[in-house]
This record gives structure tokens, C-alpha cells and sequence, in this order.
């Protein structure tokens, strides 16, 4: 059955998974070399279409701010995700990378080991802490009123207050993080629990609640050096050539999805089964039951 595409719209450039950003019902984007869109997400009506600076290192949504920082702009600019209209903006250090936000604090820096973490106050952009010296981070992974952070290619991994940056524990992984430079390493089950891959083939598990840290499973074959994903209630792994979808209880092994391409780094759940894009202009339909692609769709 073929699948209708409801709307389609030309950026003018290769579009990429840290310049584009999903809130509820539209789409943050950079289009044409220097501007961000905002499009409706059913629909791909334009919202708003601002100038913004070339090459972003990212573009993020929170709640009703959307965040972005250029590669030729050495600011971070917040816009109002309704209107498009700048809301403030804050002077950082010459290649700043990394943005996640939630709840009041936007968190800034570590990329490369190029500045130091830097929160500001999402309402006005005011400084708020920053730590003494640059570090050299994964992307931090934020909740709540806690921040986790983890060296880069380091074993050490430690959660703080988004508040004042004061370190409320840490851990020691098993191997050293994977390394992805601006991608998600760390994948979030629920508020207590997270997943962090390490080393070519380990996925560890971080328990907030009781502080333990266990060997989830370690891989029968090398990991692409992307972050586990949780969808569904499965935890998924990307393998060279596809899928290995994990219980994420007890690290068991459910199935494994290949179908000789290369796949997206996302998986999303439906009623039905999942949606895994795959490089060769396919979207596939896959049912819990079997574990096996039904159908694909020219997308």
C-alpha cells in the first residue's frame, strides 16, 4: 500500500541532523546558506523565515524558545518559536559547540575541548555558571533540574546541578565513551534510567535513583559509534548494516534488522511496529512480531 507524502519543501542544501529541530506541531530548520525556517509540521506551511549565520552547529527547541549557534557568529541567539522574533542573545567564545536545554537553563560548550560549559537562563540569556577552564565533552544529556556529562573518549561521567554546576555524583564507565562530535551518546529511558554506549560493542546502564552502573550487553560485533536509541520499550543498537533491537531489562538480544543499506540513526515506534529510514529513499515498516521489514515506501 503506497503512502501518501502530505508535503515536501526544497532547503536548497543538504539538510542535517543537528541543524534541524521537531517541537509539537512544527519544524526548525536552516534553509538556503543563511536562514532558519519554521514550518508547520503537517502542513510545511512557513511560519517564519529569519536570517541566521552560515553552517550551524546546532539548532535546538525548548518549549517555546528555539536556540541555534552558526559557525560564523560567535553568539547564541534565542528566537521565540511561535514568531520568529529574537528574544535575546549572549556573546560566547570563538567555536562554541553543543546546545541542550531544558526546563529554565540552556547548557553551551565542551565541543572539542574548545570552551568551557557555559548555562544561561532561558527566559533572558543572563549567564548563570560556567565551569573553570575549557572542557572536552560528549553532548550533555539534560533532565529535569540535573545535567549528565561525560569526557569525551574519557571513562568518567557525572551529574549536575543545571542550577549551579555542582557535580551530585558520578560514575566510572567500563570503557571509554563513544565518541560521535556532536551527536547523542546517551539514550533515556525514563527519569531514573539511562543508557550510554562505550567502547566498540559495550551499552552500560546509569541508575540515577540508586546510583548503580551495570554492563547492559556487550555486542556480538562492533557498534556504529552512535548513541542506543529506546523506542518502543526496545532498546536499539545500530550495527554496520542495520539493527539489533535489545531488551532493555536484561540485554537480550530480540532481532536484528538488515536489509543490505544503510539506515537512519533514528527508529520510531508507531501503533503497529516502527519507521526506519534507509539510505536508498525508503521508509520500512516493520512489525513487532516478527522483527522483519513488511513493506517499503519510496519516501
Amino acid at each position: 500500500m503506497p503512502e501518501e507524502i502530505m508535503w515536501e519543501r526544497t532547503l536548497h542544501q543538504r539538510i542535517s541532523p543537528r541543524t534541524l529541530a521537531v517541537a509539537d506541531d512544527c519544524i526548525v530548520t536552516h534553509a538556503r546558506r543563511s536562514r532558519l525556517v519554521c514550518l508547520g509540521r503537517w502542513d510545511g506551511a512557513v511560519r517564519w523565515d529569519v536570517p541566521f549565520g552560515l553552517w550551524p552547529r546546532s539548532v535546538v527547541v525548548a518549549g517555546d524558545r528555539c536556540l541555534g549557534i552558526a559557525q560564523n557568529i560567535d553568539m547564541l541567539i534565542c528566537w521565540d518559536l511561535r514568531t520568529g522574533a529574537v528574544l535575546w542573545n549572549a556573546d560566547l567564545p570563538r567555536f562554541t559547540g553543543h546546545i541542550v536545554a531544558t526546563g529554565d537553563t540552556v547548557l553551551a560548550g565542551g565541543w572539542r575541548g574548545y570552551t568551557a560549559l557555559m548555562a544561561f537562563d532561558l527566559a533572558t540569556g543572563q549567564p548563570r555558571w560556567n565551569t573553570d577552564g575549557a572542557q572536552n565533552t560528549v553532548l550533555p544529556q539534560p533532565g529535569g533540574d540535573t545535567v549528565l556529562i561525560g569526557e569525551n573518549q574519557g571513562r568518567d561521567v557525572s551529574l549536575a546541578s543545571l542550577h549551579d554546576g555542582k557535580e551530585l555524583a558520578c560514575w566510572k564507565l567500563p570503557e571509554p565513551l563513544t565518541t560521535t562530535d556532536c551527536g547523542a551518546i546517551f539514550a533515556q529511558a525514563d527519569a531514573d534510567r539511562l543508557f550510554v554506549r562505550c567502547g566498540r560493542r559495550t551499552v552500560a546502564e546509569i541508575r540515577l535513583d540508586t546510583g548503580n552502573i551495570r554492563v547492559l550487553r556487550h555486542h556480538d560485533t562492533d557498534l556504529a559509534p552512535t548513541a542506543a536509541q529506546y523506542s518502543g520499550g526496545l532498546l536499539w543498537l545500530r550495527e554496520a548494516r542495520g539493527y539489533a533491537a535489545v531488551d532493555p531489562t536484561d540485554g537480550s538480544l530480540r532481532w536484528r534488522v538488515d536489509i543490505r543499506q544503510r539506515l537512519a540513526e533514528n527508529v520510531v515506534s508507531t501503533r503497529s511496529g516502527f519507521l526506519i529510514g534507509g539510505d536508498q529513499g525508503t521508509l520500512l515498516a516493520m512489525r513487532i512480531q516478527a522483527g522483519r521489514t513488511s513493506e517499503g515506501y519510496a519516501a
